[in-house]
């Protein structure tokens, strides 16, 4: 699947349609972004099964603010609308390669049950 652009009028269809989804947020001014893009799309088109998403953070301030994205590029990736990766910075293709494997590998009932966990020590501090 080649990447799309992801947008906020487009983010909810996109993040609930989909098992996993890889963000790119980057911006046209930013060189390592600009290097990074053709690793991206290159890898996009070996996964059809996951989509692979650009947000570009200066059409797109709305999500980059929502996401605290601070440094471009980022990678983000969501499992079963679940945040399960998140990390500044471009990253070669073996790298990206190993993010892919270990996301596919996750146990998300193991995540599931992490997750409210930690929103139930957050609950109880309040």
């Amino acid at each position: 699947m080649a990447t799309v652009n992801l947008t906020k009028d487009t983010f909810e269809d996109i993040i609930t349609g989909n098992d996993i989804i890889l963000l790119d947020f980057w911006a046209p001014w930013c060189g390592p972004c600009k290097q990074f893009t053709p690793v991206f799309e290159s890898i996009s088109e070996t996964h059809p099964d996951i989509v692979f998403a650009k947000v570009n953070t200066e059409e797109e301030r709305e999500l980059g603010g929502y996401f605290n994205i601070r440094s471009i590029p980022t990678l983000m990736a969501f499992r079963e609308q679940i945040i399960v990766f998140s990390q500044a910075g471009a990253l070669p293709p073996a790298g990206l390669e190993t993010v892919i494997e270990k996301i596919s590998e996750l146990d998300m009932d193991d995540v599931r049950r992490q997750v409210a966990e930690q929103q139930k020590s957050q609950e109880d501090a309040q």
